[in-house]
């Protein structure tokens, strides 16, 4: 295997990242939002050995990139929650990484860090957050807490471009990371061996090993400790999505894995220049932050080729896919090529989006992860372990609050 082998997830988003793709023949758009619909892919993932699967999850009705929800009734208008997915999952599987997305704009933090300390649990040490803004009215909306503007589709690309954001952006992103800070004290709020469980004594835990965070900012004011004990992992990955420089600074400031978005014809360079900046501006230290790049995959199969799938789904759908990632169609041995490639380039790694999730998932499973795999940049087996130590950081994770 190669020195520094790739790092290999998948995003599940419903049928597939094609807002047609629950009306393919081997999709189960009656099982949605049935367990055995998640095990399953999980399932198929995990015996891929991919390192992580993603699930997203949003507080709006899935729908069009930057365009309110319409009443449109030939897509999915509907999802689950995916923590609750992950939960589920979890104990079926061993080795495979659990990374559920949870908004920060309309959770409270403390509950983050207590739902997913016991994913960490659950799953034995493979648990994941990919934390997310929920920058919509339409979202605001079914809280009534707050207001927030929606932005153009021309001011979101302008914002892209420039990395030059409105504030109430910048305030959503600055939240965040107050909120990623203070899930990361909850999680060291107890040290790792505050709990005695010694019936003789009488003792449950030792008190002294309890530590208040007291973090005081803008958007919270949280003590702390938090009420369930540390996560066996110490830290849980979390992850962000990352399109401009605004948001790599987010992802460098509290996240160990950012998402990023090349495309197919400029490549990872420039993305990965940012990545680096951004963590230069906010004073990154200790690991480097690690990037995925995401690309939305149509794999060739024996009955069609993957463009051929694309064209047919966009028909189903009456317009062309719109996709923030870059989009891929063709053979297994291409992608491989492809993400060789950038993975000689410096990415860590990759998140692929299935256009459609039973038949892509598959054809990663059964002819990409081969064809990695003779390249010599992809295990042929799972090591022992955590999510950590399966993306290759530190697994001795230092608590802030331990005494000496």
């Amino acid at each position: 295997m190669a020195p520094n082998p790739l790092h290999l997830g998948v995003a599940l988003d419903g049928a597939g990242w094609h807002p047609a793709a629950w009306r393919e023949p081997n999709s189960r758009p009656a099982e949605l939002f049935d367990p055995g619909y998640w095990t399953d892919l999980v399932a198929i993932a995990e015996r891929a050995l991919l390192d992580f699967v993603s699930i997203e999850d949003s507080l709006r009705v899935p729908g069009g990139r930057h365009v309110p929800s319409d009443d449109a009734v030939d897509q999915v208008r509907a999802r689950i929650d995916a923590h609750l997915i992950a939960a589920r999952v979890a104990p079926v599987t061993r080795h495979i990484g659990l990374i559920p997305t949870v908004t920060t704009t309309h959770t409270e933090p403390f509950h983050v860090s207590k739902s997913i300390a016991t994913l960490d649990y659950t799953s034995r040490g493979r648990a994941g957050w990919q934390a997310r803004v929920s920058a919509t009215a339409e979202e605001t909306g079914h809280f009534g807490r707050r207001a927030v503007r929606d932005l153009t589709a021309t001011e979101i690309a302008e914002a892209i471009a420039s990395g030059v954001y409105p504030g109430h952006v910048h305030d959503l992103f600055e939240e965040a990371a107050d909120a990623v800070e203070v899930v990361r004290r909850l999680w060291d709020s107890w040290e790792d061996d505050a709990e005695i469980r010694d019936v003789a004594t009488r003792r449950f835990i030792d008190r002294d090993k309890l530590h208040y965070i007291d973090f005081e900012g803008r958007f919270f004011s949280v003590r702390g400790p938090s009420i369930t004990p540390r996560p066996p992992q110490g830290q849980p990955v979390v992850a962000a999505l990352a399109h401009s420089p605004l948001i790599y600074e987010f992802a460098a400031r509290g996240a160990d894995l950012v998402f990023v978005t090349p495309s197919r014809t400029e490549g990872p360079g420039q993305i990965l220049e940012q990545v680096a900046a951004a963590a230069d501006r906010v004073g990154r230290t200790g690991e480097p932050l690690r990037v995925c790049a995401d690309l939305t995959v149509f794999l060739d199969t024996d009955e069609e080729l993957g463009a051929q799938r694309l064209s047919r789904l966009n028909a189903l759908a009456g317009g062309e896919f719109d996709s923030d990632a870059a989009v891929f169609t063709g053979s297994a041995d291409e992608l491989a090529d492809l993400l060789t490639d950038w993975g000689e380039r410096g990415v860590d790694g990759f998140r692929l989006r299935p256009g459609v999730a039973v038949d892509d998932l598959a054809a990663v499973a059964d002819r990409l992860v081969p064809a990695l795999q003779r390249r010599g940049v992809f295990r042929t087996g799972y090591p022992d372990g955590s999510l950590r130590a399966l993306l290759g950081l530190p697994t001795d994770v230092p608590n802030r609050y331990a005494t000496v």
